[in-house]
């Protein structure tokens, strides 16, 4: 990430890192309320102490970009409210599909916040090196849920196609939207 990288009207070092933050906190939020979604719906299912597992990582996760907020000073989402309403609502209603198509939500979300983290390490190179290195761990633990999901069935809900390309399609538009807004 260098300022002759630049085109013009694009972003400069210091406001792609803010982006950065802005949507990693919201995402991670966002992943907080669809475990919680799926949680209150799965409760006592063989499936809810891996969901748990899954959220208290998030919620590390969370904490860290809620912290990066306060000491930067970085404006968080204007639509937190929606993302509030919106995970808790995705992770509710796939859990009522049953335990596989809540896998299948974890799986094709993980698997566009892999993606997601590994483009800002990329564009972070040399600059920030310490955020680089939190997004990375949190990268790995993003791949990790993915792969629980994977081996929970994620694969084998009905409408599995259907649903994990309608997740992943929402999934990028958040990341979009709350980068800007």
């Amino acid at each position: 990430m260098t300022t002759d990288q630049h085109l013009p009207g694009s972003p400069d070092d210091a406001e792609m890192v803010a982006r950065m933050i802005r949507v990693d906190q919201a995402g991670e939020y966002g992943a907080m309320r669809i475990y919680e979604g799926q949680l209150a719906v799965l409760k006592g299912q063989a499936s809810a102490e891996t969901i748990a597992h899954m959220a208290e990582q998030e919620r590390r996760h969370l904490v860290a970009f809620d912290r990066l907020v306060a000491e930067r000073g970085v404006r968080p989402t204007a639509l937190g409210p929606l993302w509030h309403v919106a995970g808790f609502a995705l992770g509710a209603a796939t859990a009522l599909l049953g335990e596989k198509a809540a896998m299948t939500c974890t799986s094709a979300v993980e698997e566009v916040i892999d993606e997601h983290y590994a483009e800002q390490a990329a564009r972070l190179g040399t600059v920030e090196p310490e955020l680089k290195a939190q997004i990375e761990d949190f990268r790995a633990d993003e791949a990790g849920h993915r792969q629980t999901a994977l081996d929970h069935g994620a694969e084998d809900s009905p409408a599995q196609r259907l649903l994990a390309h309608g997740i992943k399609a929402a999934t990028r538009l958040a990341i979009r939207l709350s980068e800007r807004i």
